[in-house]
């Protein structure tokens, strides 16, 4: 890796501070803002800056065994120091490591054996042992795969191109990329690019979305002309695809609680030429009462613990606690009985998460069909990270006639 400069390391500092220490800040929105304050950075020291600082995230828990001691807004450039000597990442003695004993560090380092599972993994010890309870020995191979860099895979918006067109159109713009088997319309890069500046992206070409993700659109089994409902539809990566799917005939009605992720969806939809999305804000039970029995396809892409995705969001290991766990798997259980009503008799609905936990995934399932007779299960599939893409489950549910 190359050296790394003053300028960066302070840069790395400050957006790890804002990551762990302030409330409501996520690391993607963090590492995008730093990066736009600093236009000047070459590709190479933005490269640098955003794997230092995901990797500092992803490993905090190993690189505080290494410092000896939790982290702390005041010790912030002790913990890059212990990643830098752990990776051996060269760099200078900047005045900001002074003071720190490099030789503790380094000790630990050499130790080569680690407490605990934990601290391998580098998780919270309360998350290793729920992932040991729901998924038994499997979890340190689904855990390695979580510690791994994502891939960028982007969806082919197939209202305007195709996936092998789409590579075409990238190549032209020297961003290498492939298509996938198995998935139709998944492109994934060669190597990180920020394929936002391209031409592509701004006449509507793609969506980035990873390739376990674009599964669940094509489970629903939607059809032209059917009336579709995304209940949880947020920024609408799913509800684009769903669009494209129909090509652009029926109905999506997009709900959510946030308005300015609808907000966002409407622009993702104008750029995308989605013209059959109707999003609506859901301010009270109404909203949905109106709906009752008029959906011929439900989405119900549900409020998780985020555990499938780790690969991308590794500061959300940190942000949430078992309690949260236990809160989101009541909401999803209502959420399911409430909005299930949607769904005409003889229609099909989907329950997804980007968990890996089975208490979230089949057992809400089984759950909901044991106090709801007149639904039956078609099929359900779990995708692990350990099989390259994002962590998944998404349950097939018809509404029997």
């Amino acid at each position: 890796m190359e050296l790394i400069h003053r300028n960066l390391l302070i840069g790395i500092h400050d957006a790890l501070n804002e990551t762990f220490f302030e409330k409501n800040k996520y690391a993607d929105k963090v590492i995008e803002r730093l990066l736009k304050d600093h236009k000047k950075w070459g590709s190479q020291d933005r490269a640098v800056v955003s794997e230092i600082f995901y990797n500092i995230i992803r490993w905090r828990k190993r690189l505080e065994y290494y410092m000896g001691e939790g982290v702390k807004p005041s010790n912030l450039y002790k913990l890059i120091l212990a990643y830098l000597l752990w990776s051996e990442t060269r760099y200078k003695k900047f005045e900001e490591f002074d003071g720190i004993k490099t030789a503790d560090i380094l000790t630990k380092l050499k130790k080569g054996t680690l407490p605990t599972k934990a601290i391998e993994h580098s998780i919270p010890e309360w998350l290793a042992e729920t992932l040991e309870k729901e998924l038994g020995p499997q979890w340190e191979k689904e855990m390695t795969a979580l510690n791994e860099q994502a891939p960028t895979v982007l969806r082919a918006n197939t209202l305007k191109t195709s996936a092998r067109e789409l590579v075409d159109e990238l190549k032209e713009e020297n961003v290498e990329s492939f298509t996938l088997r198995h998935y139709p319309d998944a492109v994934q890069l060669e190597e990180k690019k920020n394929v936002f500046l391209t031409s592509a992206f701004k006449d509507g070409l793609f969506e980035v979305q990873d390739a376990s993700s674009q599964k669940i659109g094509e489970m629903l089994d939607v059809k032209e002309g059917q009336r579709v409902v995304d209940a949880c539809a947020g920024a609408g990566g799913k509800t684009l695809h769903l669009a494209a799917l129909m090509r652009n005939k029926g109905q999506i009605i997009a709900l959510d609680i946030f308005d300015w992720k609808l907000a966002e969806l409407k622009r993702r939809a104008k750029r995308a030429g989605a013209h059959n999305i109707e999003t609506r804000l859901i301010t009270d039970n109404k909203v949905i009462k109106r709906l009752h029995e008029k959906a011929d396809r439900l989405l119900i892409d549900a409020p998780c613990s985020g555990l499938g995705v780790l690969k991308r969001n590794p500061d959300s290991k940190w942000k949430i606690d078992q309690a949260f766990i236990d809160r989101i798997k009541n909401e999803q259980q209502q959420i399911l009985q409430d909005y299930s009503k949607i769904l005409k008799k003889g229609g099909k609905m989907i329950y997804a998460t980007c968990s890996i936990l089975p208490s979230e995934n089949g057992k809400q399932v089984q759950t909901f069909l044991e106090n709801n007779p007149d639904f039956a299960l078609i099929k359900d599939q779990n995708i692990m990270p350990s099989e390259g893409y994002d962590g998944f489950y998404m349950a097939l549910i018809e509404r029997k006639a």
